[in-house]
């Protein structure tokens, strides 16, 4: 059962602040990886990068940067950047000059 106490408002005491879940942190083996997917997207193409090390407020930066670069619209779902299109190339340029190892995955 729900617990339906949780307080947000108080006459007296006005807003309460939530506390915010911690920050998840994602690692991965050194190496980033970008593919491009169409699987459960009706044929529309997606960018997808995996392997980046950080939390979630770092990778937010960094899709924010790549979604200016790129020119598009883009996500961020469980540690995987998601940016709209086939953007490998200008993708890999970025990262490397990043000093990330890239490697391109997928046909």
């Amino acid at each position: 059962m729900r617990d339906k106490s949780r307080l947000v408002y108080s006459t007296d005491r006005g807003r309460i602040k939530e506390e915010k879940p911690a920050e998840k942190c994602y690692s991965g083996d050194g190496i980033v990886r970008i593919q491009r997917e169409t699987k459960g997207r009706k044929g529309k193409g997606v960018t997808c990068v995996r392997g980046i090390e950080g939390t979630d407020s770092e990778l937010k930066l960094l899709l924010a940067e790549l979604k200016k670069r790129c020119g598009c619209g883009g996500a961020l779902k469980d540690g995987v950047i998601e940016i709209q299109g086939d953007k490998r190339d200008e993708i890999k340029a970025v990262l490397e000059a990043k000093n990330y190892k890239v490697k391109l995955a997928g046909g």
